[in-house]
């Protein structure tokens, strides 16, 4: 692959494709992301950056996900864990033994889940 002086690169590509060769084609570099050996290779060749462009910058991960992405979804999370759990616990307030050795002992409301009732009127 030699581009010789005053040939059109039209004409050097078309010689070139003739040649029909695709391993002179394939990129050295084909992944995206930049791993940290790569960031290092790449800040050996210094290039032009205008002041009026966006500013790139190495963003930090874990498997793919961001700082931002990850506290998104433990936030979400532990809300719809926070309604699954009182969902659990609304479902299952009728069974003594929940009433007793859980809904009891949380503060405040606690004093609701006593149950008055004598023994000889209660069916459980």
């Amino acid at each position: 692959m030699v581009f010789q002086v005053g040939q059109s690169a039209l004409a050097f590509f078309k010689r070139e494709l003739r040649s029909h060769d695709p391993s002179k084609y394939v990129l050295a570099n084909p992944v995206h992301s930049q791993s940290p050996i790569l960031r290092a290779q790449a800040q050996q060749y210094p290039t032009y950056k205008s002041p009026y462009g966006p500013k790139y910058h190495y963003q930090p991960n874990v498997a793919g996900w961001s700082v931002k992405q990850l506290t998104g979804l433990a936030v979400k999370s532990g809300a719809f864990g926070g309604v699954a759990l009182f969902a659990v616990i609304f479902f299952a307030s009728g069974l003594p033994r929940v009433k007793k050795d859980i809904l009891q002992k949380v503060p405040f409301i606690g004093g609701h889940f006593i149950n008055e009732i004598p023994a000889s009127d209660n069916p459980f």
